[in-house]
């Protein structure tokens, strides 16, 4: 493997197992690395520290292992294995009312830039580095091998997810198996999920606890989900005994979805979905909510947005407020992951100064068990909840 040399100093956090090597950090080079090449990395003082994945950019080196160790087929393998027996233990791989969940979760599964979700007998898998989309037949190997029959296909959707500069000609295709997308079960809901053509891997898993938790406080309250997606709050909120539902998305095909979700678990729902974009629908009602969800898209995903996402969420959480009735419950999240829980926090805070409302936390949310967050690495903390009593 190349060999590269940190300067004097910069191997502080890589000494404290954080997974990313960056750029600046790095005095030499001996050779010159592909872009997702295996790389040894060595302090100055020529000592070993750890191996990775050599990538263009800010981040150049992403971690595998801090140990020296062989990088072969059973590596990948145990690293699976290890992730599996996780999610075995949190009673998901074999619930008859949950299967769909997520398998990898990039640096909290010591597997940085790999995303693996299983729907139902499917698994998705989408590389976000080259390093990791070089391997995706190993890993599909390996998934196959611990699941034995219970995978019968294998989707790579890693076309939109790898570093276009790259230019690896990927395209979204199945490693193994076949099929259409179908529906999955999550506490007994029933949901259909498009992996081919839906957003991110087709459904955010990650809110599963976060929709079970409306469903407890939905009961003979009016409910608005914003940014609906593909209804999954909506669902549970009308599960839950919400005297009516109201889904809010500018997608079209997420209303479609919505609407097909609602209906496969439900024959006459208390429900509406309508394709507006948000600040139009929330400037235009006029009966005031009993709960409302705000789960909008990442406003930041790059340091440099910081700024206008801040004030994104303090103008949308200060309408929302606004529509709530006394004694009303919002449920606001962002998943960006530059913006930390307190900075969220004083946005949510700034929002209700605007809008003039007495607010207390019930709830501070996050992502679930397996979407685990690398004590070394905080930033794996993307999902950020918090639930508001309104006076």
């Amino acid at each position: 493997m190349i060999k590269i040399l940190l300067k004097p100093g910069k191997d502080q956090s890589i000494l404290r197992y954080h997974p990313w090597i960056f750029s600046g950090a790095i005095k030499t080079i001996e050779g010159k690395p592909a872009e997702g090449e295996l790389v040894i990395v060595y302090s100055d003082k020529n000592e070993f520290l750890a191996i990775g994945h050599y990538q263009i950019g800010s981040i150049a080196v992403r971690i595998i292992s801090f140990e020296k160790v062989v990088i072969d087929y059973t590596f990948w393998k145990n690293k699976i294995l290890q992730s599996y027996q996780l999610r075995k233990n949190l009673g998901l791989t074999d619930d008859n009312n949950t299967n769909v969940y997520r398998l990898v979760h990039g640096e909290g599964d010591g597997l940085p830039g790999l995303i693996i979700d299983i729907y139902n007998n499917t698994a998705i898998m989408q590389s976000h580095s080259i390093g990791m989309y070089h391997v995706r037949n190993e890993i599909a190997r390996a998934i196959t091998e611990i699941y034995n029959e219970k995978i019968t296909s294998i989707y790579d959707k890693s076309e939109a997810t790898l570093p276009f500069k790259a230019n690896t000609g990927a395209k979204n295709e199945f490693i193994s198996g076949s099929g259409q997308p179908g529906e999955v079960l999550e506490y007994g809901n029933r949901f259909m999920v498009d992996w081919i053509e839906g957003q991110k891997t087709g459904f955010f898993i990650d809110q599963r606890e976060n929709r079970k938790l409306v469903e407890m406080y939905a009961k003979d309250r009016s409910v608005l989900n914003m940014f609906c997606y593909t209804g999954g709050f909506s669902v549970y909120a009308l599960r839950g005994g919400a005297k009516l539902a109201h889904s809010v998305d500018s997608s079209e095909k997420a209303i479609e979805l919505t609407n097909q979700n609602v209906a496969l678990n439900f024959s006459n729902a208390r429900h509406e979905a309508y394709a507006e974009e948000a600040f139009n629908y929330l400037n235009n009602i006029n009966d005031p909510y009993d709960l409302i969800i705000l789960d909008p898209p990442a406003f930041a995903k790059h340091q440099s947005a910081l700024s206008n996402a801040l004030q994104g969420y303090k103008r949308l959480n200060a309408k929302a407020m606004s529509k709530l009735k006394p004694g009303g419950i919002l449920f606001t999240f962002s998943c960006s992951q530059v913006v930390s829980k307190d900075q969220f926090r004083q946005a949510v805070f700034s929002g209700a100064t605007i809008a003039k409302r007495n607010l207390r936390i019930l709830h501070q949310l996050t992502q679930p068990a397996d979407h685990p967050i690398n004590i070394y690495h905080p930033e794996g903390e993307y999902l950020k909840g918090l639930v508001l009593y309104a006076e």
